[in-house]
């Protein structure tokens, strides 16, 4: 095994948070998740136990942020690796038909949380000089598919914001924006339909990402990256 990592994943109660939160737990590394859903971390809790640490808390929620992650630090240690994972895609429908508040909650979650986590773990990984913050993306933050529209403005906000943090970062860090390919979940299904079917589940995707995110350094600040192998289009 690889030297035991403090890695903090956004969105484990399902789907690839809840796929990659398994099998960096299964390597031997230390994960610090978080998820909206008490009932879901409740099981985990249960599955997991310690040294691993599940919180609940709304991404969005900034003050609630910085306290899980002065809580992370204080109780498992600074990060090495954060995922930003968690993340909302709106109902398939043309623009002009999604009200503003459905809008308004792909934008919070997806970029203002994505921020928010940001801001309250990478001072103390900056401290320590060291660490590497992987911000998922999406094949739809590097192209553009009808019916998608704030999903993919998010995911293409993604892309910029990672890159110009990746230009402000000192030597030691590391800020990447992923986009893990296309996997067969709850998210996916909204999209796709049964269409679904035909890729990776979230449990066979984690076996190939999660060493690959274990491999990122301060060598990749600034790269775009894919998961290697996985389906892109």
């Amino acid at each position: 095994m690889s030297e035991k990592k403090v890695v903090v994943i956004t969105g484990v109660s399902r789907g690839l948070g809840r796929a990659m939160m398994t099998e960096f737990a299964a390597s031997g590394h230390v994960v610090a998740g978080c998820s909206r859903s008490e009932k879901s971390l409740a099981e985990i809790r249960a599955k997991l136990g310690t040294p691993h640490l599940f919180s609940a808390l709304d991404v969005c929620d900034l003050k609630r942020v910085e306290s899980w992650a002065a809580e992370v630090s204080q109780k498992v240690g600074v990060p090495d690796l954060v995922v930003n994972n968690a993340a909302l895609i709106n109902r398939s429908a043309p623009l002009w038909e999604l009200s503003g508040e459905e809008f308004s909650d792909v934008i919070d979650v997806n970029i203002k949380g994505v921020f928010n986590v940001i801001h309250a773990f990478l001072p103390a990984m900056l401290r320590k000089e060291k660490g590497v913050i992987v911000n998922f993306s999406s094949g739809w933050g590097r192209s553009t598919s009808p019916e998608v529209a704030p999903y993919c403005a998010t995911k293409w906000a993604i892309e910029g914001l990672t890159q110009a943090l990746a230009q402000e970062l000192p030597d030691g860090l590391a800020a990447v924006p992923l986009n893990p390919g296309i996997i067969d979940t709850e998210m996916l299904r909204s999209c796709f339909g049964d269409g679904a079917d035909s890729y990776p589940k979230p449990e066979a995707w984690a076996k190939r990402a999660v060493p690959f995110l274990l491999s990122l350094n301060a060598g990749h600040n600034g790269q775009s990256l894919s998961v290697p192998g996985a389906a892109l289009d």
